[in-house]
């Protein structure tokens, strides 16, 4: 999401290269930033133009909950599926809340809903991080364990692999390990 002119974060789009208003540079072009929990007090005829202009959405991790939640509080959720040619690039919670649940276990922030539903945008939900050396509790025994309480198809997925979707289309993409659950 771009960042509005004057606002603090814009430096971090660029330091290096060009931390001006509307940072262009070597490394990529025009690049803005936006907090979510932000979008509110923005107002949406200042943010939705921005997002309307957006090649790629970056959507950091985090807890998927509470990006869910804030997404629907700011109105971006809505605005979803007119944003046809806009690729989501999604890392860890950021794919995590375009599917139709978490399962208990990603549960950290408990929604005003008080369960773990997310957005549903595709059909299967993921366990990310899979092996990850920092996270031992993220096995394969565990997504199986993790997938045996999740009603529709789910992917375990480790650092090296992606999942695409286009037009409904779903392509796992990866270097690494990967497994589809069906229940």
């Amino acid at each position: 999401m771009r960042q509005p002119p004057g606002r603090s974060a814009r430096a971090r789009a660029c330091p290096r290269h060009h931390p001006g208003p509307r940072p262009r540079c070597r490394c990529g072009g025009d690049r803005r930033a936006a907090e979510l929990t932000a979008l509110p007090s923005i107002g949406e005829e200042r943010w939705v133009p921005w997002v309307r202009e957006a090649d790629v959405l970056l959507v950091n991790g985090g807890d998927a909950l509470y990006l869910c939640h804030w997404m629907r509080q700011s109105g971006l959720a809505d605005l979803l599926p007119s944003l046809s040619e806009t690729v989501w690039a999604g890392l860890s919670a950021g794919s995590m809340v375009m599917t139709p649940q978490i399962g208990e276990d990603f549960v950290q922030w408990k929604s005003p809903s008080g369960d773990d539903s997310t957005l549903g945008v595709v059909d299967f939900s993921i366990f990310p991080h899979l092996d990850h050396e920092l996270l031992p509790e993220n096995t394969m025994a565990e997504a199986e364990r993790w997938a045996a309480g999740i009603p529709n198809r789910a992917y375990a997925i480790d650092d090296e692999t992606a999942i695409k979707v286009i037009d409904g289309h779903v392509e796992v993409v990866s270097e690494g390990h990967w497994k589809l659950f069906t229940p």
